[in-house]
């Protein structure tokens, strides 16, 4: 080729025509030289006259040869041979079959400067592709880089993908460092918002040991973090600890906020303290996650100091941290610290809305402070809102539980005026406080407006009559359940059977007998327990009339105690068997294992009645069948010789009595007809019934002496005692009439029972009968 050519390539086609020697051909495959070549100017004066240059071979010559000097090709000239190429014929075998007949060997300095200049992605990854198949290609993280530009340019994230797969399997093979093409790759997949696969690119690039730089962990940690997935950005952000990279501010904005709201407050105080360190100035979005989330979580200094920074960096807060600030120190307790900062939202143009209105409303009222409550419950009014069913019950029911009668009602009015239905807790509180202030035309009103509105009202209803019945208003509670009879109001047996006893218990034996009659007739079964304690009253009653009451409702209770109480009364005949074997039948059809407790009491009671009414053979029936079926286990003990006992501490005043004369009768027997005296015997009374026992005894000359809680005397002072003929008549019931006075004496000991027992016993003449 000739010093003619303006380029160093020479086309035998495309000889120019100002070439003096026409006949000039030559082959680009043969080699040797060719002739003399002139070159001319427009004139056609010779500029210069030179041997040709031999043809060289394509993609094995890096020089040309310009007469017989040797000249390397420039880079230049290389590069915008290869952009001709590839420009022209863009991708395809085409252009592979021109870039292989290059008349230069290429290196991948032209290509990278060739691909730079070409900008189009097909084309330069085509020339790449052609790049990798020669013997000269050396990976190259510029090259690449261009290439992942370009395809990010024509949003080809596909092709993207797959070329860092062909990155991965080179750096694998190869060893080589790409890690610039590997960070490249991330960052744009990531900015395009290509969640897994950026992950998965990350994921292999930390695979091969690549080193991630801080871009590419930013960008991964605000793709994260933007699709709400903060757990995966925290994996992330603990990588890049480990790596020893540093936040950039953008994703300081982003990560602070994030951990802050995931709980992990002391991550997110520590990026911000290293935020400041590093001279970045926080947003207010940073300021305003971290104060409301540390109030939150109760860390309400941390919140307050971070607050006042804030303040101080120029910051202004915003209704909505107002909001969290208030709704935190008011959920703490705080009100004083909550009531200034609503004052200052306030003062800073803020309006409170309807949600902070009832929060601190209700926030007062159900910490007490019911004046600062109501003020600003009418603000609210005054504002324009209409306070919820809540804050209305709250303000209510606080009102209520402090026994603000007029306060509640005029709430309740209103609340009512305003259309909106109170709830069943409003009600509740409204009529507990009605009930207790004894208001009770105000309370049925005030059911009956509930019924209206669609609640059941029994149970309300029993509340309050259980509220007079606790209280001890019979009256009133009577009342009350007459308004509930009227106006079809049930209520239920508990509390029916609590009025009953309240009523006896206040003597009101007129108004018991209907409650009892009601409780018998809802299926309602009268226990032992509750009939021994009207029997109980039946001991204690000193007016005939009431006595007849108390026997018509002793009757209405339909127990099977009532007419075993009957059938003792009786004779023989009517009985058609012994008093001993109808006590026996009766005792038999006791369940003990669920009525021992209270077949304990029947008996106490009974026996009180029983000598009360002169029946003491009959009493002492009872006695012997209730210790036959071990109700007093521990009562009588025999210690062999040694010592004989009798405990009557647990027994009411009848009970130790007839006890006491049924056992020394035993003891009477064994001592006399089996010839059997122990040591001693003692009579344990305890400190309440020592005295009724001792005087019984002392009327007719006993030998016991008496101490503390027991009286107690020796077995043979006490086997001559038995030997007297009085001793032997009292022993067997059969006390003379010139014995009355006796009779007398017991009759004014008898009442002196001790407190604690259940069945008291009133003055009642004490007869003894003689047979049954």
């Amino acid at each position: 080729m000739g010093a003619h050519q303006i380029s160093p390539f020479f086309d035998v086609s495309k000889t120019p025509n100002f070439i003096r020697n026409s006949s000039f051909i030559r082959s680009y495959c043969s080699g040797g030289w060719t002739g003399d070549i002139d070159y001319l100017d427009e004139s056609g004066s010779v500029i210069y006259s030179g041997k040709g240059v031999r043809s060289v071979e394509p993609g094995l010559d890096d020089h040309v040869m310009v007469g017989g000097l040797r000249k390397p090709i420039m880079n230049a000239s290389a590069v915008a041979k290869i952009v001709e190429v590839v420009k022209r014929w863009k991708w395809g075998p085409e252009l592979e079959t021109q870039l292989d007949k290059i008349q230069f060997t290429p290196n991948m300095t032209h290509i990278t400067q060739a691909m730079k200049v070409v900008k189009e992605s097909d084309a330069s990854l085509s020339l790449f592709r052609w790049a990798k198949r020669q013997s000269w290609y050396v990976p190259s993280d510029e090259c690449y880089e261009i290439l992942f530009d370009g395809l990010n340019q024509s949003r080809d994230f596909d092709a993207i993908q797959s070329l860092f797969e062909e990155l991965v399997q080179e750096s694998s093979g190869n060893g080589a460092s790409l890690f610039s093409a590997y960070n490249r790759v991330i960052q744009y997949l990531a900015k395009a918002e290509k969640l897994e696969v950026s992950f998965c690119c990350f994921k292999k690039a930390q695979d091969y040991s690549c080193k991630i730089d801080t871009q590419t962990y930013n960008d991964l940690m605000m793709l994260f973090l933007n699709k709400s997935l903060p757990y995966k950005a925290f994996e992330i952000y603990e990588s890049m600890q480990a790596a020893g990279c540093l936040l950039d501010g953008s994703t300081y904005e982003l990560m602070i906020p994030s951990l802050a709201k995931s709980g992990r407050l002391d991550a997110a105080f520590k990026l911000f303290q290293e935020m400041k360190e590093r001279k970045f100035k926080p947003g207010f979005s940073i300021f305003a996650s971290l104060v409301d989330s540390m109030g939150k979580a109760g860390r309400l200094d941390t919140s307050m100091k971070i607050y006042m920074e804030m303040l101080g960096s120029g910051h202004r807060p915003s209704a909505t941290m107002f909001v969290s600030l208030i709704d935190s120190y008011a959920k703490a307790g705080k009100l004083d610290t909550a009531l200034h900062l609503w004052e200052e939202m306030k003062k800073a143009g803020f309006r409170p809305n309807f949600g902070l209105y009832t929060m601190i409303i209700e926030s007062h009222a159900k910490s007490g402070k019911l004046e600062t409550a109501t003020s600003i419950f009418k603000e609210m009014e005054k504002a324009g809102f209409l306070p919820t069913p809540s804050t209305y019950s709250c303000l209510l029911e606080m009102h209520a539980a402090s026994g603000q009668v007029d306060s509640a009602m005029k709430l309740y009015n209103s609340m009512i005026n305003a259309g909106l239905r109170p709830g069943l807790s409003t009600y509740t509180a409204l009529l507990t406080l009605l009930a207790t202030k004894k208001l009770v035309d105000v309370a049925a009103k005030i059911l009956l407006e509930m019924k209206s509105m669609g609640y059941s009202i029994d149970v309300s209803a029993s509340d309050v009559l259980m509220v007079y019945v606790k209280d001890g208003s019979v009256d009133l509670a009577l009342r009350w359940l007459s308004f509930m009879g009227s106006s079809g109001i049930r209520t239920n047996n508990f509390i029916v059977r609590q009025l009953f006893e309240s009523c006896m218990k206040n003597g009101l034996y007129e108004s018991a007998k209907p409650l009892l009659e009601n409780y018998v007739n809802a299926a309602a079964k009268v226990d032992l327990v509750l009939y021994t304690s009207i029997l109980a009253y039946l001991v204690r009653c000193q007016e005939e009339h009431d006595e007849r009451h108390l026997m018509a409702i002793l009757g209405a209770t339909k127990h099977k105690a009532h007419a075993f109480l009957c059938g003792l009364f009786t004779g023989p005949e009517q009985r058609k068997q012994p008093v001993l074997s109808f006590v026996r039948e009766f005792f038999q059809g006791i369940d003990y294992e669920l009525e021992e407790g209270a077949a304990r009491y029947f008996v106490n009671v009974l026996l009180n009645y029983l000598v009360l009414m002169g029946q003491i053979n009959r009493a002492r029936c009872v006695w012997k069948v209730a210790y036959e079926n071990k109700l007093f286990p521990k009562a009588i003990v025999f210690d062999q010789h040694i010592a004989w006992s009798l405990d009557v501490r647990n027994l009411s005043v009848g009970a130790a009595l007839i006890a006491v004369v049924h056992t020394l009768h035993r003891f009477r027997k064994r001592m006399l007809y089996y010839g059997v005296i122990p040591r001693r015997i003692k009579l344990v009374t305890g400190p309440t019934l020592k005295i009724v026992v001792a005087q019984m005894l002392s009327s007719v000359e006993s030998p016991f002496e008496v101490s503390k809680v027991v009286l107690r005397a020796t077995g043979d002072s006490v086997m001559e005692w038995f030997k007297k003929p009085i001793v032997q008549q009292f022993l067997l019931n059969e006390i003379p009439s010139r014995a009355d006075i006796l009779m007398h004496k017991l009759n004014i000991l008898f009442p002196s029972s001790a407190p604690e027992i259940r069945s008291m016993a009133p003055p009642k003449p004490l007869i003894a009968g003689k047979g049954i």
